[in-house]
């Protein structure tokens, strides 16, 4: 049985260790408060202990924990000693910071190749990958930003906008509930509604079915740009023009999604339900719809990110002072950059979790399914 088993992340990792030994101190001596040199070793000792450890035979679950310590107990400790002295970084500090990465990378292969036996270590593994994946771009960000220096107007560390996102909570709010609440949800179910019904209608009548589809390719070209400021002529400048538009960004993928997934249903399984002298509608009910659901969870799905996006764009032509549209391109003029991103932060959760519902909807409706099944 062998002993060691190498990976190349944990060798590279060391031998970035090794580089940024020669070109210690981690920061200028021009610094305000430099990285001691307790904490320069301790940051060396854990990559590199947590680097060859990874790589001897051990269980996978113990290897892991031990390169997801090292790299980030290592990576805490870099991020805070630069805090204050942005623009003082050298590139030993920049390499152990690589090496720590390096070391993330190994721990999120290993998770990855781990073969979870319990319902609740699958989904502990399905959180915790994506979890270390998206800390360390946040990570990564921190690090480059204040160890080079970057200006804040053009690129602001996570933790300027989470300091932001904390001290703008009341003002977030009420941008969230005029946009998200109000405009997209609205705009949402009475898009995604309207459409599932005309795609039912069109579907039964072959006229509709050959006219409306060309139709909708010709509207979902349409530039969302072009249509907002209409939209706000039409319905005002209150939240009822947002709902507009992300009506009929909405529309059409539901319309195009449902009809194909009514299409989806077999000829064999149609012939039994005729032997049954099935009606139409009990054949849509139990068979063609179930068939559909796939495709219809897909339109819900990507309209549930267009809809967002449709109500803050929207909301560049004419809102009421407040709005997540509004917050943005208002902030940026005033170059509140931090505002600007917190912005962006809120509406990517937001997002994020209305998808996210979406899909777990979709896996208690469509267990059934093989995608579902082998997922």
């Amino acid at each position: 049985m062998k002993i060691v088993h190498p990976a190349w992340q944990s060798v590279l990792a060391i031998l970035f260790c090794i580089a940024a030994f020669f070109f210690l101190p981690l920061l200028v001596e021009s610094a305000k408060d430099p990285i001691s040199p307790g904490v320069t070793a301790l940051v060396l000792f854990l990559l590199l202990v947590s680097a060859v450890l990874s790589q001897i035979n051990m269980p996978a679950a113990i290897a892991a924990a031990i390169l997801f310590i090292g790299a980030h107990e290592s990576a805490w400790l870099l991020v805070t000693g630069v805090a204050g002295d942005e623009g003082t970084a050298r590139p030993s500090y920049f390499l152990l910071i690589a090496a720590a990465w390096l070391l993330a990378w190994r721990c999120v292969t290993i998770l990855s190749d781990i073969k979870a036996r319990s319902t609740f270590s699958r989904s502990l593994l399905r959180l915790l990958i994506p979890t270390i994946f998206g800390v360390w771009i946040l990570v990564i960000w921190e690090s480059v930003t204040r160890g080079a220096g970057i200006p804040f107007i053009l690129l602001p560390p996570p933790s300027a906008i989470a300091a932001r996102i904390a001290n703008s909570l009341p003002i977030l709010g009420a941008d969230v509930q005029q946009t998200i609440f109000k405009a997209v949800l609205a705009g949402y179910i009475i898009g995604c509604g309207s459409g599932f019904i005309v795609a039912i209608l069109a579907d039964r009548v072959a006229f509709l079915r050959r006219g409306l589809l060309p139709i909708g390719n010709l509207i979902s070209a349409l530039p969302m740009i072009g249509v907002a400021p209409i939209m706000v002529m039409w319905f005002g400048f209150d939240w009822q023009s947002k709902a507009a538009v992300v009506v009929i960004i909405t529309f059409f993928p539901m319309l195009v999604n449902t009809v194909a997934g009514l299409a989806a249903s077999g000829n064999m399984e149609r012939d039994l339900m005729r032997t049954y002298a099935s009606s139409y509608w009990q054949t849509l009910v139990k068979l063609r719809l179930p068939a559909a659901a796939p495709f219809i969870f897909n339109a819900l799905k990507i309209n549930s990110t267009l809809a967002l996006i449709g109500a803050i764009v929207a909301e560049f032509f004419g809102t009421p002072i407040v709005g997540m549209g509004f917050r943005i391109s208002t902030e940026i003029g005033r170059m509140n950059v931090d505002m600007v991103w917190a912005e962006i932060a809120v509406a990517a959760v937001a997002g994020s979790v209305f998808y996210g519902v979406i899909a777990f909807l979709e896996r208690l409706t469509t267990f059934w399914h093989p995608s579902i099944r082998g997922g």
